[in-house]
Formats: structure tokens, sequence, C-alpha cells
């Protein structure tokens, strides 16, 4: 699939993504495999908050039914549901 990821034709309210946040058991120990990390679940959730607040929504997009949120800082792509707002994946960006 080839798409500009900052470029969103679909207007994205990132304050409701932030206020819907949630998550399966199982992506908590995605999120830790794919980070390399050993946070906790509530460790996982305030980095993701953190980051997804941080974040400028211009980096913010919708393809399909996922927004994908884009942080260079952190380099990781976030995958959320836009229907559920659950965190599906996070990815690191490969550079």
């Amino acid at each position: 699939m080839n798409f500009n990821i900052w470029e969103n034709s679909v207007s994205i309210n990132k304050n409701k993504i932030l206020e819907n946040l949630c998550y399966t058991e199982l992506v908590y120990g995605r999120i830790n495999k794919k980070l390399n990390t050993k946070f906790s679940k509530k460790q996982i959730e305030g980095f993701m908050f953190s980051i997804l607040e941080k974040t400028e929504e211009k980096y913010f997009s919708k393809v399909g039914k996922n927004f994908y949120v884009t942080n260079i800082e952190n380099n990781i792509i976030i995958t959320i549901n836009s229907n559920t707002f659950r965190i599906i994946t996070v990815d690191k960006i490969n550079r």
C-alpha cells in the first residue's frame, strides 16, 4: 500500500481519541514485545497517552478503519481502531 501518512483527507479529533483510548489484554504484551520493553499495563497506558498527547495532529491519519499516529521523536507508529479507539499495535519506524 502506497500512501502518504501525513496527508489527512478526513478530519481527525485528537481529543476524542485521547478520551476514548482503550486496550485489550493481548495488546499490552504486543507493545512490550515490539518496543522491547517490560512496562506494566499502567506504564504502557501512560506512555501511549503521553505520546499521543504530544504528537501534533498533522501526524494523525486515517486509512481504512484505522488511525495511524506517527511520532518521530520516539520513532514509532501507533495503530488505533477508528471505531473502538482501541490500540491495535505499535511499530518501530524503519529508517
